[in-house]
């Protein structure tokens, strides 16, 4: 019956025989989501309960004070409270305009966007002037306040929980960040300061349904609307990558400013973009750190963002190579579009500070005629011109994004295929190896994401990297598979003189 389908699991056959099966929806209690935002002086162990409350070392941590500088979100989790967590820069008093001064003011807007605030302190340190000055700012937000005594374990932090009562914020709660000491506390303290938004209330869960699996004879794709696409901004130090996902936003989100080497953490950011069709798509964008040349990453804590970039790239699916319009495909440009190929992302090429250039079009034409020439690997990737002070080309970049993740989700029917084989081997057959002639029988595209064929036939070990990549050439131009890496893998029969039936080669 159609009117219990929110509460009864339905089973609906179309014409082609496809089947949509859903299991009854169970109800449940739940709290309400609410946002709590980390505060303190540097080093007191913010980013350390951030990746805790997580369940993920999202954040960098090091013993060095001022790690972090963007404030960050993630999904935590504790007991059954489930809430969004902002770390925060540390604070500092300086002026307003200096980069501890705009940290200052990151850590501001959190404060403003928070339900209720963590205010941390350092048990073994004690209070610090630093402490009393930031708990008055704090006070003055007018949100609730909880305040956690971090780095308690033993008995060495107890003299500065002690102390922690002359702050006037309420009863402190011990725990330990580093070891996960404390925190039935602080389920409790969350709970008394927040009691609307973490009181339980009935919620409906429902399984979703199968994906449905496309026959071999028809083309389809991969693409989930309904997932957020993520993105991952990369490139030299001073190349604009905050700045622009600032200008994509449309607000003062990221951290920015002339000094080389601001964004440490890979921040990921939700947001909706419209669609030139007039709709709407859900969209994740990383800021990463600046990637200098390995021989010149010296210190530790460089090498930590630098990690923490190759990490965003690995979980994007399309990354977003920026140049600078002014020293465009350094060779560091090339290393990092040719890692990102490697891991098998889609590739946009944006060469940002394009309002600083004379004659445009000329230029347009010699930066694409350049990414074709030295990244054979991704030919046809979008390369759009764009400028994250003026807002020039931010249209262009979302579409070419979407247009690129498209292609990287898309599936090729095993028919087309198989027909495309047989031209292409008429044209051009693979050459003969010690007398014999190698063989391609049949191909076929086992998964997308990025697109991967395998073909199938005799003596395919042998075959040449030069015909593999006139292969790879003719499919991404018959196929219109620009700006994404394409995989081949070879699948041969096996010598009925050996022991082996079959082998992957």
């Amino acid at each position: 019956m159609p009117g219990n389908r929110q509460l009864y699991g339905v089973r609906l056959y179309s014409s082609a025989g496809i089947k949509d099966s859903r299991r009854p929806c169970s109800p449940t209690k739940r709290p309400m989501s609410f946002v709590l935002a980390i505060i303190g002086r540097p080093n007191v162990g913010k980013s350390t309960l951030f990746n805790r409350l997580v369940g993920k070392k999202l954040a960098l941590v090091d013993d060095q004070p001022g790690v972090t500088r963007d404030r960050r979100e993630g999904e935590a989790k504790l007991g059954d409270l489930r809430f969004t967590i902002i770390d925060t820069a540390g604070l500092e008093t300086s002026a307003a305009e200096s980069l501890t001064g705009r940290m200052r003011a990151q850590t501001e807007a959190a404060i403003q966007s928070a339900d209720a605030i963590l205010f941390l302190i350092d048990a073994r340190s004690g209070l610090l002037p630093e402490d009393q000055h930031f708990a008055d700012l704090v006070r003055r937000a007018g949100k609730s306040v909880i305040l956690v005594a971090n780095k308690a374990e033993g008995k060495v932090g107890m003299p500065g929980v002690y102390e922690a009562f002359s702050l006037g914020l309420g009863d402190p709660v011990p725990l330990s960040g580093e070891h996960g000491d404390g925190f039935s506390g602080l389920y409790d303290a969350i709970r008394e300061a927040l009691p609307e938004q973490t009181a339980l209330i009935d919620d409906f869960e429902e399984e979703a349904a199968a994906p449905l699996v496309l026959a071999d004879d028809e083309d389809g794709s991969e693409l989930d609307p309904d997932k957020p696409l993520r993105i991952a901004i990369v490139g030299r130090p001073n190349a604009g990558k905050s700045t622009l996902i600032n200008r994509i936003l449309g607000e003062e989100r990221l951290l920015t400013g002339p000094e080389a080497g601001i964004t440490r953490d890979s921040i990921g950011i939700d947001f909706a973009s419209p669609l030139p069709d007039g709709g709407v798509r859900q969209m994740k964008l990383f800021d990463t750190a600046g990637m200098r040349r390995r021989a010149n990453v010296q210190e530790k804590l460089e090498k930590l963002a630098v990690a923490d970039t190759l990490r965003a790239i690995r979980f994007s699916e399309v990354v977003v190579v920026l140049l600078d319009a002014q020293i465009p495909f350094e060779k560091q440009d090339l290393a990092i579009a040719d890692l990102a190929s490697r891991e098998g992302r889609a590739i946009v090429i944006a060469v940002n500070k394009w309002d600083l250039v004379d004659d445009p079009n000329t230029r347009l034409a010699e930066m694409r005629e350049r990414a074709a020439r030295l990244l054979p690997q991704m030919r046809g990737a979008p390369v759009v011109p764009v400028s994250s002070i003026t807002g020039s080309g931010i249209r262009q970049l979302m579409s070419a994004i979407v247009s690129v993740h498209e292609t990287w989700n898309r599936r090729i029917s095993t028919a087309r295929l198989n027909r495309w084989l047989a031209e292409v081997l008429e044209r051009s057959p693979p050459p003969a190896v010690a007398g014999r002639r190698i063989k391609i029988r049949y191909v076929t595209q086992p998964k997308a994401r990025p697109p991967h064929f395998t073909i199938f036939g005799n003596q395919l070990s042998a075959l040449p990297a030069s015909y593999e990549r006139y292969l790879i050439n003719n499919l991404r131009d018959t196929f219109n598979l620009p700006g994404v890496p394409i995989r081949i893998s070879k699948h041969g029969s096996a010598n009925p003189f050996d022991k082996g039936k079959r082998r992957i080669q």
